[in-house]
């Protein structure tokens, strides 16, 4: 067990409260595999719109139209080049915003219709009833989507058709838009939305460079090694933890 003194608690997602397997051989593939059915059944959605447009600013164009195009190519012909663009980012698995708003979107779908459950390490939804009751401010920082990040803490699998809602137990969520992970700038920014110095906030991940950046804004950090993890082979001072029991409070 390590102690920190910290008011603000910051959790990654992947390697620190699910399993990176959950992540990679659930909601991935899940994702791909419905991107073609998304697309046509989503395509006037508000969201879907905001996603075109913002591939084709990722890929230089002012505008979906422009990017594919131009006025008079038929719809199949804008529709198999996004599918296309947003297959390509996943096989990268790049980390940009409209390719996280796509799964978020998708996963939506999963999760209402009780296909998608989230995995959970077994002490998570202890763990933050515990630090709820000592008045812990808990958030999330992931490169998935806000959306997405909401949909995989509403619906956790406990052994349940509805599963497990744990939402109440997180004051904000944060993803890309406020900055890439592992850049000092996006957990200052963090630390100025939470309303303490950056000190007084602790984040739990699984990736030495985003604790190192965290660290570099001046933030606590805790580095998850989770059994299931791969070995952490950089060289590091960045305090281990195998769960969330691993934290106490000074």
């Amino acid at each position: 067990m390590i102690k920190f003194a910290c008011q603000g608690i910051l959790l990654d997602i992947e390697g620190t409260t699910s399993s990176l397997n959950f992540v990679r051989d659930v909601l991935f593939p899940y994702a791909r595999r419905n991107l073609p059915v998304a697309l046509r059944n989503q395509w006037n959605d508000a969201a879907m719109k905001q996603i075109r447009e913002g591939l084709a600013q990722f890929h230089g164009s002012k505008t979906f139209e422009e990017w594919t195009g131009g006025k008079g190519m038929p719809p199949e012909h804008r529709l198999k080049r996004m599918r296309q663009a947003l297959i390509k980012l996943m096989d990268e698995d790049a980390k940009v915003a409209p390719l996280k708003d796509i799964q978020g979107l998708i996963w939506r779908t999963g999760y209402a219709d009780g296909t998608l459950r989230s995995h959970i390490y077994p002490e998570v939804p202890r763990v933050l009833k515990e630090w709820k009751h000592f008045g812990k401010d808990v958030r999330i920082y992931s490169s998935g989507s806000i959306e997405a990040q909401k949909q995989f803490f509403k619906h956790v699998d406990n052994g349940t058709t509805d599963g497990a809602d744990l939402t109440s137990y997180f004051h904000g969520y944060y993803d890309t838009t406020t900055g890439p992970k592992k850049e000092a700038e996006s957990y200052a920014k963090i630390a100025a939305q939470y309303g303490l110095l950056a000190g007084q906030i602790l984040f739990l991940s699984d990736i030495v460079a985003e604790l190192d950046a965290a660290r570099a804004a001046g933030m606590q950090t805790g580095l998850m090694c989770r059994l299931e993890n791969p070995p952490v082979t950089e060289k590091t001072d960045h305090p281990k933890l195998k769960t969330f029991d691993d934290v106490v409070f000074s």
